[in-house]
């Protein structure tokens, strides 16, 4: 689909979609938002120096290192304090879902940090953020690291989690990374969103994708051409929705839209073709 829009009526209502501890989550909200003008622009100097990558018959496995960061406002379950065995499985979803793209995900450290302001308050561009990610952000543009936090506060209120792309990162080397809500992980409260596909979808943009409905109908919308162009993100699972007359219905299934985890199975084979493009572009991983 091409088109460029921006969610911020989405963002702007984040907050009406705040929930207290341990309950279900109303809809998916990502915080992962590009304006028009750097969407423009990081799609020229991806195209005047995109690194050419191999089919993906010859090409071999990508290995990515993931750098866990538990942020607790106490040592309950609830204060955010997630065992291992839910982060294990949480690598596990990943590795299924990005099979097909060649990439290995392999958990290289995981910490724990209690901090109720960052818990509570982290959101995209707060001061917040910016000094979690400077205190525990570790490795290079090859590692993901990821946060755990509540989103229960500010700006980030309501969120699922929120990404940074590779086009990002010489810009900002220590603001590279995902942060996600703790009980979006395999087995957590956030029904029905506790599969573990928040972490799938915020890894997409971290890798390089936008949300499928970037643009809605018309426009460049998310520079991937066999995924049919969606009007809004869809909730749930409404199969069959078409909300562009342009082919194909709406790719609801897509890891890259709102969809329930429940619902969300694949990317598709242009968008692997671009994100593999993008993190030997800009994180010099090779797949």
């Amino acid at each position: 689909m091409f088109s460029f829009p921006l969610i911020t009526a989405l963002l702007s209502a984040t907050s009406a979609f705040a929930t207290p501890l341990n309950s279900t989550i109303a809809q998916r909200v990502c915080g992962t938002v590009i304006s028009d003008a750097k969407l423009a622009k990081a799609e020229a100097h991806f195209n005047a120096n995109k690194v050419t990558v191999p089919s993906f018959a010859s090409a071999s496995t990508a290995t990515i290192n993931v750098h866990f960061h538990v942020i607790q406002q106490n040592n309950t379950l609830l204060g955010g304090n997630i065992p291992d065995s839910q982060i294990k499985d949480q690598i596990a979803v990943m590795n299924k879902a990005y099979a097909s793209a060649g990439i290995t995900w392999v958990l290289a450290s995981t910490s724990h940090t209690t901090n109720s302001g960052w818990f509570n308050g982290v959101g995209p561009d707060t001061s917040s953020q910016t000094d979690m990610k400077s205190s525990l952000r570790v490795g290079g543009p090859k590692d993901l690291n990821v946060y755990t936090v509540g989103f229960n506060s500010g700006a980030g209120a309501g969120l699922l989690g929120y990404s940074t792309f590779p086009s990002d990162y010489s810009g900002a080397p220590s603001d590279d990374g995902v942060v996600i809500l703790y009980s979006s992980l395999p087995g957590g409260s956030a029904s029905p969103y506790n599969l573990g596909q928040t972490l799938t979808h915020e890894a997409g943009h971290w890798v390089g994708l936008y949300h499928t409905f970037q643009g809605g109908c018309s426009g460049l919308g998310d520079q991937v051409s066999d995924t049919p162009a969606e009007a809004s993100a869809a909730f749930g699972c409404p199969t069959g929705r078409d909300t562009c007359k342009s082919p194909g219905v709406d790719p609801i299934h897509n890891f890259m839209d709102y969809s329930d985890d429940s619902c969300m199975t694949e990317f598709t084979a242009g968008q692997i073709t671009r994100l593999r493009s993008q993190i030997a572009t800009y994180r010099g991983i090779s797949a």
